[in-house]
C-alpha cells in the first residue's frame, strides 16, 4: 500500500520539507531553499498552489499522471490526493508552493467564491500553463505573501494575506481562459467528439438501461474531469455542458415527435422516467409543451 503523507495542515508539509513554521493556516515554500527533497503522496486537508521552474517528474494526480515541467500551476483543493509515492530519491527542485487551511478564509468574501475557481477540481493533465513573464507575476506575489508572514501579526495581517491569495488565483483565472482560446482548434474538435457521443449513447439505447447521459459520463468518456470539461464546453459554447445535454436531448424529441410518435413513447425512448420529466424540460427550454409543439406541427 502507497504511504501517503497526511498534510491537515500547511505546516505538515513544512516539516516535511524541514522548513520553520511560519504561520499556522499558511506556508510558502521556496523549493530552492529546501532541496533536495523528497518525493511525497500526499492526501490534502488544504488548499494548494504549486509550481516548479526547471522538473521533470511524473506527479500522479487522481487517475491521470502528468510530466510535470516549466510554466505550469497545479491547484489542489482539501480532499485532493497528489504527488509522487517516496521511492527514496531526492530530487533539486526550483519554484514555489503555497498551502493555506479553509479557516484562514473564514468571514472573508474568497470563502464565499472560491469555489468559483474551477481550476481546484482540475485532473494534473488539465493544469495551468503560464508565460515566462505571469511566472515572474506569480513568484512576486509568493515573496510578498512570505514577506509578510515574517512580520509580527496584527489585525490586518489575515486580510492582507488573504488579499494576496486571491489576487495569485486571479491571475490563474486568466491563465486558465487563456489556454482555452490558444487551444481553439483542438477544443473544436472536443466540441465535435462530444457530440458523436451523445449521439452514439442514444444509438446504442444507453439511456434505457443508464437513463439520460450526465456531464460526469460525458466527461469521464472524454478522459477530462467534469470541471474541466464544463469550462470548456462554457468557454466554447456559452452554455453549460449540462444544458448543452438537455438542447440535444430537446431537439431528439422534436425529431422523435414530428415523426408520429406520442410524448410517451419519446419520453421512455430518450430515457425518461416518466413522460411528465419529458414534458417540464421540453417547456422549460421550448417554452411550450410537448403537445402545443405537435398541434403547431399539424398546423403547418
Amino acid at each position: 500500500m502507497s504511504k501517503i503523507l497526511k498534510v491537515k495542515t500547511p505546516n505538515d508539509y513544512s516539516r516535511y520539507l524541514g522548513q520553520a513554521e511560519q504561520h499556522p493556516l499558511v506556508c510558502i515554500v521556496n523549493y530552492e531553499e529546501v532541496s533536495p527533497v523528497r518525493h511525497s503522496l500526499n492526501n490534502y486537508s488544504v488548499y494548494g498552489i504549486f509550481f516548479h521552474d526547471e522538473a521533470d517528474i511524473g506527479l500522479s494526480y487522481g487517475c491521470g499522471k502528468y510530466d510535470y515541467k516549466k510554466g505550469t500551476v497545479i491547484c489542489v483543493a482539501p480532499g485532493q490526493i497528489g504527488g509522487k509515492e517516496d521511492n527514496g530519491e531526492w530530487v533539486n527542485l526550483t519554484g514555489w508552493a503555497l498551502l493555506f487551511h479553509s479557516d484562514l478564509l473564514h468571514g472573508t468574501q474568497l470563502e464565499r467564491n472560491i469555489k468559483d475557481y474551477s481550476f481546484f477540481d482540475y485532473r494534473v493533465n488539465e493544469a495551468l500553463h503560464m508565460t515566462d513573464e505571469e511566472r515572474d507575476i506569480f513568484v512576486s506575489l509568493m515573496k510578498q505573501i512570505r514577506d509578510e508572514l515574517g512580520k509580527p501579526q496584527d489585525d490586518i495581517q489575515n486580510r492582507i494575506i488573504v488579499g494576496y491569495i486571491e489576487l495569485m488565483l486571479n491571475f490563474c483565472l486568466r491563465f486558465h481562459n487563456r489556454q482555452f482560446i490558444t487551444r481553439k482548434l483542438e477544443n473544436s474538435d472536443m466540441l465535435m467528439k462530444f457530440n458523436i457521443l451523445l449521439s452514439s449513447y442514444f444509438e446504442q439505447e444507453l439511456q434505457l438501461s443508464f437513463g439520460l447521459p450526465t456531464v460526469q459520463y460525458c466527461a469521464d468518456k472524454l478522459c477530462m474531469s467534469p470541471n474541466y470539461f464544463g469550462d470548456l464546453i462554457r468557454k466554447m459554447t456559452g452554455d453549460t455542458a449540462s444544458n448543452y445535454i438537455r438542447q440535444y436531448i430537446i431537439q431528439q424529441a422534436k425529431n422523435e415527435l414530428a415523426s408520429g410518435e406520442t410524448i410517451a413513447q419519446v419520453a421512455y425512448k430518450l430515457g425518461f422516467e416518466y413522460p411528465q420529466h419529458l414534458s417540464r424540460m421540453f417547456k422549460r427550454h421550448v417554452g411550450i409543451t410537448p403537445t402545443e409543439y405537435c398541434e403547431n406541427l399539424r398546423r403547418k
